[in-house]
């Protein structure tokens, strides 16, 4: 039987997944394959990358050492220049792109230790994507993408 772990979108919530899978790791439950979306998308390709206690150990102190604007940096003129349709998002998406990055143990989701598949949403039709191949980075920050907030990703990652 496999063991898949799905992970939700929710902003902070991703901390609790966290918590969530070290309690099952207590409980001896270990994941085959990574499923995530948004914040969940971010945590199931570290562990992905990292499995096992000792990646899950080190997904929760890096959730400890964040703050807002680590991962929503914005400011006064930034708010003023995506009102006025200046910037695609209030928040700057760079600094969230290299602490993914920074992270990832592997460039291409296809290259992680455990199948991982990050699903996203494409803003043209609305519909739901799901990204198995291709370059991990770019499929991560689509998924993450969050309309006035981060700005979309093209992303040429494929299922």
């Amino acid at each position: 039987m496999v063991t898949a772990v799905v992970l939700s979108g929710g902003g902070s919530l991703g901390a609790i997944q966290v918590g969530m899978l070290l309690a099952l790791a207590d409980r001896h439950v270990v994941p085959d394959v990574y499923v995530g979306t948004s914040v969940g998308a971010i945590n199931a390709a570290f562990l992905a990358g990292r499995p096992g206690l000792q990646g899950l150990e080190k997904l929760a102190h890096i959730w400890t050492q964040l703050t807002r604007h680590d991962i929503f940096p914005t400011g006064p003129a930034r708010l003023l220049r995506a009102a006025v349709g200046r910037e695609a998002g209030f928040a700057d998406p760079k600094p969230l792109r290299t602490l993914i990055d920074r992270h990832l143990t592997y460039r291409r989701l296809e290259d992680a230790q455990l199948p991982i598949t990050v699903v996203a949403t494409d803003v043209i039709t609305g519909q739901e994507v799901q990204l198995s191949h291709g370059t991990a980075i770019d499929a991560v920050m689509a998924s993450a993408a969050l309309p006035a907030v981060f700005p979309p990703v093209r992303s040429t990652t494929t299922s």
